[in-house]
């Protein structure tokens, strides 16, 4: 693998220094409203322009036509600025990347996607390095001292500035990279057809095209092949199709070794980990070791997830963990849901379901696949409900309008549902690294993650970020993280359930 890692040891001394705030330095409030209008998924153009220039990612100046013009993580060199014999906890120290191409040619043009974290192996401990794009080749790495003893600085080169331009020209023009599978059924007959998120130019060739869904209250539009024989509403089942990426030899030669990082809006770093426990730097994190402690914690709540198999990773970490938790079987999809577990003795219920189209599932109903704001708005809220929900790793493969529309419908409804019950808490699951190809990159999945804490700044919601916990722990990269750091994960979120 291609990874460019460099480390060396830093000795720490001296006091203990931890910054830690309330729980509300982490919530955006706003009493702002956006442009009302009768298409629920309406962005406006200038909010679209605030979001492109918070995505906007500087691009090689010339098209590349070798691979060993690309940056090369074997000639990329990096070097510590003002290095000194002894550090204290709580300095800050920087590192100077110098990125060169294959040839061993300085770059000149910025655009390259680095990760980088400050760790100790021995005290299972590790924190998010930010990472500055001069836009001239050379980028500055920077790290917060936290623990006492030694410390090791990783850097690794994720995706080449050209190879950043493969996967944004992907994004936007192959949408149908990924297809799905929609199964109409009648009397004694039944057909699949392909079906996606928009009327592509792969649906637009088929020669019928196109059966049109719009639901009536988030507004999402769905798009299936035209059956030979049967109506559309005979449309009952939806699937994961395949997936049919063209890449060109020089394109994957590009993405052949990718992993993952940047952090957005939330203070960087945002925290670190020691023993293998996250200590936030942003408000005053718990540790709930026990079932009961969960079980106290979520007494009388009501806990509506939302999202992907990463979110279902929390709900399978409570099910396992509080085994007064009892799962109830209601004979649907492991893979996508709905999913539901119940204490009867703390009156407590957890749900967790997907976020609807598109997801890469098996075979499911489509009555079983509710969008996000459907469900949202069919939901009173109060003090006793708590909603979570996370959506990217689903949209890497579609352009980036199409992944703000649903957005805009999200957002629409947890504005509604915090106007009539405002004592609602609703969390928002940033994306974790973990992704390494054209279907799901880190630096897709980045842009996501940073497009979705734009649009919801405005409002009351708690952002968790596991973006920083994923992309500094010690393990393996993995699109779904390790059962310490996902430990960790819902550690944060019960702080803000039960914040002392």
């Amino acid at each position: 693998k291609k990874i460019f890692c460099v480390t060396f040891i830093v000795d720490l001394v001296l006091q203990k220094r931890l910054s830690v705030c309330s729980n509300n330095s982490t919530v955006s409030q706003s009493d702002s409203a956006h442009s009302s209008t009768n298409d629920p998924t309406f962005i406006s153009p200038e909010e679209l322009q605030t979001i492109e220039k918070a995505l906007k990612w500087p691009a090689p100046p010339t098209s590349m036509i070798a691979a060993n013009q690309t940056t090369s993580p074997y000639t990329t060199s990096y070097d510590l600025q003002n290095p000194r014999t002894s550090y204290s906890v709580g300095d800050i120290i920087t590192v100077v990347i110098t990125a060169r191409d294959g040839l061993k040619n300085s770059k000149t043009y910025g655009g390259d996607f680095f990760q980088a974290k400050l760790f100790n192996t021995k005290l299972k401990a590790s924190v998010y390095g930010e990472v500055t794009d001069h836009h001239n080749g050379t980028y500055t790495a920077t790290f917060k001292l936290l623990w006492e003893g030694q410390a090791k600085v990783s850097i690794r080169l994720i995706h080449s500035s050209e190879a950043v331009q493969v996967l944004l020209r992907h994004r936007e023009r192959d949408p149908d990279k990924v297809f799905f599978v929609g199964v109409f059924r009648g009397v004694d007959h039944q057909e699949k057809v392909v079906c996606n998120a928009q009327r592509s130019e792969r649906l637009l060739k088929a020669s019928q095209c196109c059966c049109e869904y719009k639901h009536p209250i988030s507004g999402e539009l769905w798009f299936c092949h035209r059956p030979s024989y049967l109506p559309c509403s005979a449309w009952v089942d939806h699937g994961m199709g395949g997936y049919q990426a063209q890449l060109s030899k020089l394109d994957s030669t590009l993405l052949h070794s990718v992993k993952c990082v940047p952090g957005l809006d939330t203070p960087s770093p945002a925290g670190f980990y020691l023993h293998d426990t996250w200590t936030s730097l942003m408000c005053h994190a718990q540790s709930f070791p026990t079932a009961n402690q969960i079980a106290s914690c979520l007494k009388d709540k009501q806990v509506l997830m939302m999202g992907d198999s990463t979110l279902r990773q929390w709900f399978e970490y409570l099910l396992k963990t509080v085994p007064t938790l009892k799962k109830l079987n209601l004979y649907t999809s492991a893979q996508s849901g709905p999913l539901e577990a119940v204490d009867t003795c703390n009156n407590i219920r957890l749900v967790w379901r997907a976020h609807g189209l598109p997801i890469r599932t098996f075979m499911v109903p489509r009555a079983d696949l509710h969008y996000i704001a459907s469900e949202v708005d069919a939901l009173a809220g109060g003090q006793h409900s708590v909603v979570v929900f996370t959506i990217w790793a689903h949209f890497t493969t579609f352009p980036l309008y199409t992944y703000l529309k649903r957005l805009a419908g999200i957002r629409r409804a947890i504005q509604a549902l915090l106007q009539r019950a405002p004592q609602t808490l609703v969390l928002i699951k940033s994306a974790n690294t973990g992704y390494k190809d054209i279907y799901g990159s880190d630096w897709l999945s980045w842009q996501l993650d940073c497009a979705l804490r734009v649009m919801f700044r405005e409002l009351p919601v708690v952002i968790i970020d596991v973006w920083q916990m994923t992309s500094c722990h010690y393990s393996p990269d993995n699109i779904h993280p390790s059962h310490e750091v996902i430990k960790n994960e819902v550690d944060l979120f019960l702080s803000f359930v039960c914040p002392i």
